[in-house]
């Protein structure tokens, strides 16, 4: 066993400061008695509520609806009546007449900020009677304009009445969905949530004037209702068709009404994955404490700790849990139920100890109230009270959600390492990393006592171990080479190359300030230095600019290779193309490369936001959609289980350094043309000089759940060091969601990588995904170009195809060689 590294100071992440979570909680009665005034939100902002809902149009409305519908039945009775035995007339649809004033409790003003619109539930955008869809449709669509003309900034609508697409009695959910586009298209500026019940039909509501038993059939659609199956995905089912009609609309969100009961982890990974406004909850949804109060299960408190650590959290809406405290009584004083003095109780108080005292009549009204049999205010916010708890005693944010704050489900274009020269501020950002440099140091501490155990010859005549560090940067595997040599008593010749002349006057400064001047810094690209530059004259540690003209001194070897190349896709930022062309510094029977190999790994998954995102973006950009992006992803879904030899992400290919002499050789015939190119190379326009870095895979996934795909999700693994021949364990990085906590614990360098589908392909229950993905070359740049196929089993060895998306490549925005 080699003797232990001795540790080092560890770089840590600047301190981010922990800021409590802040819910916003609103209140919304099915049947509020009393318009929202402002009056009733000062009220309601006293008890803790940030947001109360409204509902567009007054009962008075609901009435002339109701009337007019009923006028227009009665004229078609007497049409059918009087034209029995002639040919039948059509009668056509009602128009509903505009608003009047006492048709809306809603005005404009600056207190809409603080109101959700509820638009009437007791339309019926799904029936299968043209009357009472149509006169539905005119409901909402009178209800959004004029919400939008007052300034109402967000919409809570209803969900279907049928959710159930597949039936061949009701076609209604489609009528919904383009009733919704239509919306949206009406009110251009307001936000619309859709109240959606995770799983399972919504609770069955008594409604005073409801259209649906107006329908035609209506007692035969309860009864094909009342015997449905409940099935988990059927809702977001739902959802998943209205929001494709409405084009992913970035205008168009959920109100997520929360069961008692929650259903299984992968639905409510599901929803996490959509866009979530609200998240909604009923007196049914919480159960009770042996006090008598109301509290949640601790599957429902991890699910909100969860879901409010999206980027955008949702609010939560308190529905039907009581009359908000104090308003039909303006004496009673009602604590605030953040457990915070309410301003007005604060206001009261000190007027109270002014000289201004009640009258003997006034005290005599207070004490027989105060003697009434009367509820307890907090009893009245029991409910307000417990999520307001909650949100005081939200665990904290782990060290990568800190530092990935604002970065979550946000698209970045790889970098060109080759052809663009980095700025200091994102090598500073590389640098941060708690833990890639520390397992870069161990990899280099461990080769070097390896080096020295078993008696390996040095390129460097006094025996030390000459380590290159290739694409240095601002200097930190500098830094962590010295750390090494220094921790294991090896000792080294340290050479320093990058080809960016700002990063190379910062590490010359290295040098001279903190190095000890040591380190030998070379402005060059790594492919065209020629090695450690055996001069007479010049000492150890001289800047040195290489140039290409013919070299006056004799060059040496590199014995350990150092490069931090790897991209999020591992290859995609050509680290194998750059360790190729310095490899020939490298000493042919002991040097190594650290890394030695990584695997490129992928998984198709669900990610609604950003395919809104990248369809957005293609409107400006024809590139957009077959771009692969690097970003943080967050609100996403795994859509594929693990099954023997088909896990949830898969191998798709892997690079090892150095390679076989005799593979590089070919590739210089080839581009000295001493050899005719072949393979995709040269179909491609290019020699075929880089065809042994070409890749293809297919991988098959298996889907239990139905879903989506919108791209595929993209890792790396990677060996920096394999432990050389004493077997010792590996040291290694991972990004993988499944093994970085085994491999690399809290590393943050590198965010996945995604590739887009131009258009989300749809697969049911117990699909397979097939995955075929290329790395192609032509010499010049890199890119990729991958397809997804969904199919379904129909026999014991025979599958059907259901559908497959478009090719995507990303020749166009490849990485330049």
């Amino acid at each position: 066993m080699a003797a232990p590294v001795t540790p080092v100071e560890v770089e840590v992440l600047p301190q981010v400061e922990e800021i409590t979570p802040i819910f916003y909680v609103g209140h919304h009665e099915s049947a509020r008695p009393l318009p929202v005034t402002d009056l009733v939100l000062r009220q309601a902002q006293d008890v803790g509520y940030d947001m109360l809902t409204s509902p567009i149009t007054s009962p008075h409305f609901h009435s002339r609806v109701l009337t007019l519908i009923s006028n227009h039945l009665s004229e078609l009775s007497v049409l059918d009546s009087s034209n029995r035995n002639s040919n039948k007339s059509i009668s056509p649809v009602p128009i509903i007449p505009p608003l009047t004033p006492v048709d809306t409790p809603l005005t404009p003003g600056d207190s809409l900020s603080q109101i959700i619109a509820y638009s009437s539930p007791w339309i019926d955008l799904c029936s299968s009677d043209p009357l009472i869809s149509n006169i539905s449709r005119q409901i909402l669509n009178i209800e959004i304009a004029y919400a939008s003309f007052c300034g109402v900034g967000n919409i809570i609508i209803p969900g279907p009445r049928n959710y159930s697409n597949g039936s061949a009695e009701n076609d209604g959910l489609i009528q919904y969905a383009r009733a919704i586009q239509e919306a949206l298209t009406i009110g251009s500026y307001i936000q619309i949530a859709i109240h959606i019940p995770m799983y399972g039909p919504e609770e069955a509501k008594e409604m005073t004037g409801d259209l649906l038993p107006f329908a035609k059939g209506y007692n035969v659609s309860q009864k094909a209702k009342s015997n449905h199956e409940i099935d988990l995905f059927e809702t977001w089912d739902a959802w998943n068709l209205i929001r494709s009609v409405c084009k992913y609309s970035s205008r168009l969100s959920v109100a997520l009404g929360l069961p008692r009961q929650l259903p299984s982890e992968s639905l409510q990974s599901r929803w996490f994955a959509e866009p979530l406004r609200l998240l909604c909850f009923t007196p049914t949804t919480f159960t009770k404490n042996k006090g008598g109060h109301p509290v949640l299960s601790k599957s429902h408190q991890s699910l909100i700790s969860r879901y409010m650590r999206l980027k955008q959290p949702p609010w939560l809406l308190l529905s039907d849990v009581g009359p908000i405290p104090g308003l039909n009584d303006p004496l009673q004083r009602t604590p605030t139920a953040d457990g915070f003095p309410s301003p007005s109780v604060v206001a009261d108080a000190s007027r109270s100890a002014s000289p201004s005292s009640p009258t003997p009549a006034e005290a005599e009204k207070l004490s027989k109230y105060t003697q009434k049999s009367q509820p307890n205010p907090k009893d009245q916010a029991a409910h307000l009270t417990y999520i307001r708890y909650l949100q005081r005693h939200q665990p904290a944010r782990t060290p990568i959600e800190q530092f990935g704050q604002g970065y979550q489900d946000y698209l970045q274009a790889p970098l060109q390492p080759l052809t663009d020269n980095l700025e200091s501020v994102t090598y500073e950002v590389f640098e941060k990393d708690p833990v890639k440099y520390d397992w870069y140091e161990r990899a280099i501490a461990e080769a070097l006592l390896d080096w020295v155990k078993l008696h390996k010859p040095t390129s460097n005549p006094s025996g030390a171990v000459v380590i290159a560090v290739a694409g240095s940067g601002r200097g930190p595997l500098v830094t962590r080479s010295l750390r090494a040599s220094q921790a294991t008593g090896v000792p080294v010749e340290v050479w320093a190359v990058e080809k960016n002349p700002n990063a190379y006057v910062l590490l010359q400064r290295h040098n001279e300030e903190d190095w000890g001047g040591v380190v030998n810094v070379v402005k060059s690209d790594m492919r065209s230095w020629k090695g450690p530059f055996r001069s007479i004259v010049g000492p150890i540690g001289q800047a040195v600019t290489t140039t290409k003209t013919t070299l006056a001194s004799p060059y040496g070897k590199v014995d350990i290779l150092v490069s931090e190349l790897l991209g999020s896709f591992a290859d995609n930022e050509l680290s194998p193309e750059c360790l190729d062309g310095v490899q020939h510094v490298l000493a042919a029977e002991y040097g190594i490369s650290i890394p030695s190999s990584y695997t490129a790994h992928l998984t198709p998954i669900l990610a609604p936001r950003l395919h809104a995102d990248i369809s957005h973006r293609a409107i400006t950009d024809s590139t957009a959609t077959e771009t692969p992006y690097v970003v943080m992803l967050h609100a996403i879904d795994y859509i594929a289980i693990s099954v023997p030899h088909h896990p949830k992400i898969q191998q798709a290919w892997e690079f090892t350094h150095p390679l076989p002499t005799a593979t590089l050789a070919v590739a210089e015939a080839r581009r000295s043309g001493g050899v005719s190119g072949g393979g995709g190379g040269s179909m491609s326009g290019g020699d075929g000089a880089n065809e042994h870095n070409s890749r293809y895979s297919m991988l098959k996934f298996v889907c239990r759940d139905r879903g989506v795909v919108n791209g595929l999700a993209g890792y790396f693994e990677a060996v920096l060091y394999d432990g050389g021949e004493e077997d010792r364990q590996k040291v290694e990085l991972s990004t993988r969601p499944d093994t970085i906590d085994a491999k690399s614990k809290d590393m943050i360098s590198w965010f996945p990588i995604y590739f887009p589908l131009k258009d989300p392909l749809y697969f049911p229950d117990h699909s397979e995904l097939q995955v075929s993905i290329w790395r192609q070359t032509d010499d010049r740049k890199v890119w990729y170009e991958w397809l997804v196929e969904a199919f379904v089993m129909v026999g014991p060895n025979k599958r059907m195809r259901l559908g497959m998306s478009e090719l995507g490549s990303s020749r166009k925005a490849g990485c330049l060689m």
